[in-house]
């Protein structure tokens, strides 16, 4: 019988009298290294918890600082950018980053209630607006920044690493790492005899969900000619490490994503000063010798979090694949997310009903619902939502708006995209944001 994933890591742990994930252990074999991520990253459990992360471009009279934003942001600043900041949480416990090119994200803590949630992530959402206000900046409606070049404001190794691989591929690396915002969804794994089909749905959700709340048509003053301009930057800019996965009928979706990690090119290789950015040197390959000293489960873990998939396991599922939102509806799809997922009856469903769309991504960003599948698809998953959504208690107003888009943008075959805000360009200048060849990323017949 094959072993559990991380048994041969546990092993290794209870030999030194410790638990998993309390020691930083050098990695020898990539055997050892595919464990300790099974084990990491996938966390079982009754799925009872949703999270949500929220980004926003910020719009101002002249472009952006990252004083003014850092001031904006007061206590809740994070440490690693204001030095003696309490990073404190927002009164209702959501946490506040800044992104590459001076986004700024909240992050909730997982909740069991969505009505919970929203109150919280509103009141949090409001008292973070309120700051940035005072010095001069609102979050742009739109998940792609519609006019300014892309321009990293934070200085840190991390962010000049992956700036330096992205301009590897092309440049819309950078447009994804500082000109694009998402709502990212967090959802409990489940329990381990549902998983993989958790696993499964939540990626053949994507393609729908992409189309039906793309919301970046306009990128650095042109109308792409992409419903989601920032989903089709991010598969553009390093498909080894954004592409979604080609193995979702794979009965173990752990094993998979442990596969997929070490062999996946390092991003950087932490150090002092400039960090190093190795061409072509795979996790597995630094196991093997390629670069000097052993690789311990920090560094591994570090690697995990240079994956920027549609969907990122962390011990929970991270859902990546939602453009950002305007004003409250981030909360259409968390309620979307959350209703489908909630009993393994409705995920089966939602499997049969999206899977002759599942590898629809280009598809999805370039012309959202316009695609017949596509729209065919979200009428039906949105319409099973809607029927789910009550069993998890949602605030009225969030029952009421996810009904009255899906009766009237939903039937229309209509995302966010295709309302043009004023001032934007009218005209599309066909951008080829998905290079010729790809590592990974499938693509569809027109």
């Amino acid at each position: 019988m094959a072993p559990e994933p991380g048994q041969a890591l546990d092993a290794a742990l209870s030999a030194q009298g410790t638990e998993p994930g309390e020691a930083d252990l050098p990695l020898r074999t990539r055997a050892e290294a595919e464990a300790f991520v099974a084990s990491v990253c996938f966390k079982h459990g009754p799925p009872r918890l949703v999270g949500v992360e929220l980004e926003w471009l910020l719009r101002a009279a002249d472009p952006p600082e990252l004083t003014a934003i850092l001031a904006g942001l007061g206590p809740h600043a994070p440490a690693s950018l204001a030095p003696g900041s309490p990073a404190a949480p927002l009164p209702h416990g959501s946490l506040v980053t800044v992104e590459p090119g001076g986004q700024v994200e909240l992050a909730s803590p997982p909740l069991a209630s969505l009505r919970a949630l929203t109150a919280a992530v509103e009141e949090d959402t409001r008292s973070l607006h309120a700051g940035l206000a005072a010095y001069g900046l609102t979050p742009e409606p739109r998940a792609a920044d519609p006019d300014r070049p892309a321009r990293r404001l934070l200085d840190l190794p991390r962010y000049a690493a992956m700036e330096r691989v992205f301009d590897r591929q092309g440049p819309y690396g950078r447009s994804g790492m500082c000109s694009t915002s998402a709502v990212q969804v967090a959802l409990d794994a489940g329990e381990r005899a549902h998983i993989a089909a958790r696993w499964a749905a939540v990626h053949e959700l994507g393609p729908v969900l992409l189309a039906a709340f793309a919301n970046s048509p306009v990128l650095h003053g042109r109308r792409t000619g992409w419903k989601s301009s920032r989903f089709a930057a991010w598969l553009a800019s390093d498909p080894a490490r954004t592409a979604p996965p080609t193995d979702l009928d794979r009965p173990d979706p752990a094993q998979a994503w442990a596969e997929r990690v070490v062999a996946t090119p390092l991003l950087c290789v932490r150090g002092e000063g400039e960090w190093i950015t190795p061409v072509g040197v795979t996790f597995a390959d630094w196991i093997a010798g390629a670069l000097p000293g052993t690789p311990t489960t920090a560094d591994l873990e570090y690697h995990v979090s240079t994956l920027f998939p549609p969907v990122r396991p962390r011990g929970f599922l991270e859902v990546r694949y939602v453009d950002g939102q305007q004003g409250a509806d981030w909360a259409l799809p968390v309620a979307v997310l959350a209703a489908l997922t909630a009993r393994p009856a409705t995920v089966d469903r939602v499997r049969e009903l999206c899977e002759p769309v599942r590898d629809r991504w280009v598809q999805a960003c370039r012309v959202g619902l316009e695609d017949p599948a596509l729209a065919a698809a979200a009428r039906e998953v949105f319409a099973l939502a809607g029927a789910a959504l009550p069993a998890l208690d949602p605030p009225p107003a969030l029952a009421a708006r996810l009904a009255a888009v899906t009766e009237g943008r939903i039937a229309a075959g209509r995302s966010p995209a295709d309302e043009p805000l004023p001032g934007e360009p009218t005209v599309p200048e066909l951008v080829e944001i998905i290079p010729s060849r790809t590592e990974g990323a499938r693509r569809e017949p027109a």
